[in-house]
């Protein structure tokens, strides 16, 4: 198609984006990524990942990033490190508003992940950054020989507070309900390790300090029972929130927010295809956002075939 400047232009660069860019450089397509930060999402801050396949020790998520990156650069994927504001569904040429320019495209991967929700809690937005965090790789090493508390149940919640004893002292995991969402064997890991005390059947209702985290506030469901717990530092992790935002209502969504797409990784406009945590699906983790990637880039290179015939 004449007048575009691109080909493809994927938005995003965690695994699915980079993986979509590897297969659309491979494929010949003209192609952008534009990825307003560094590159990784959320796999840049993972201590160590186990469970992709490949790398029987496991491997950090630095090194993992930095080796789907050079990958894909490799086959000549140009990548730009602008933030993208806005997206222009309508006719055949997609338009992507990112710092400052425009860039005409026949399609588009929209691959921006998801990021941590917040608890909603007094203190919460007033301490972030001031013992608030989402990140045990980042931060976990400030609290070497400290007491530090955690939220959640699931996967993430539960493998980084066992991160977390590496460096603290004590680490209370308060969990909502009476057993963990995660996998097994990050559950033994945890059940087994006596620097994590588990506070069950608990939610936070507050966080306090002066200048700095010092207290968490928590209510036992059953009992009723309030009671302050004294910490250094208090990590979120209770589930992601879409980064889909500047999408605007132009694309079909289910009712968390997140990008509906068919089998192909189609959404509800033709040329805008979604690709890994963004989109709605039933597993979030870098393998299932690989398979992603590759498949939308598939299906992008179809679809532009298609237009310039």
């Amino acid at each position: 198609m004449a007048d575009v400047d691109f080909d493809l232009v994927i938005i995003g660069g965690g695994p699915a984006g980079l993986t979509a860019g590897l297969y659309a450089a491979r494929a010949r397509l003209r192609t952008l990524l534009l990825e307003g930060h560094l590159p990784g999402g959320q796999v840049l801050i993972t201590d160590r990942v186990e469970n992709y396949p490949g790398y029987p020790e496991g491997i950090t998520g630095i090194d993992l990033v930095r080796g789907m990156t050079d990958q894909a650069k490799r086959f000549g994927l140009e990548m730009d490190a602008r933030k993208v504001e806005s997206l222009s569904l309508e006719g055949p040429v997609k338009v992507v508003n990112a710092g400052g320019r425009s860039f005409r495209t026949c399609a588009v991967v929209v691959a921006t992940g998801a990021s941590p929700k917040k608890l909603g809690v007094p203190g919460e937005d007033q301490f972030f950054g001031k013992g608030i965090s989402s990140c045990a790789t980042c931060d976990g090493p400030f609290y070497k020989d400290r007491v530090v508390a955690a939220v959640g149940g699931g996967d993430t919640a539960v493998q980084e507070s066992v991160f977390l004893t590496k460096f603290a002292s004590k680490v209370y995991l308060i969990h909502r309900r009476d057993r963990f969402r995660a996998e097994k064997i990050l559950q033994e890991r945890a059940l087994g390790n006596e620097k994590i005390e588990i506070l069950w059947d608990t939610v936070v209702t507050g966080v306090s300090g002066l200048t700095h985290v010092e207290n968490i506030h928590i209510r036992n469901l059953k009992s009723g029972e309030g009671r302050t717990l004294r910490a250094d530092a208090f990590f979120v992790w209770i589930g992601i929130h879409p980064n889909a935002d500047f999408l605007g209502d132009g694309l079909a969504r289910d009712a968390q927010g997140f990008i509906q797409t068919d089998d192909h990784m189609a959404t509800s406009v033709p040329g805008i295809f979604a690709a890994g945590d963004v989109r709605a699906t039933p597993l979030r983790q870098i393998a299932t956002a690989v398979g992603d990637g590759a498949l939308a880039a598939a299906s992008a290179e179809h679809y532009i075939d298609q237009l310039v015939r």
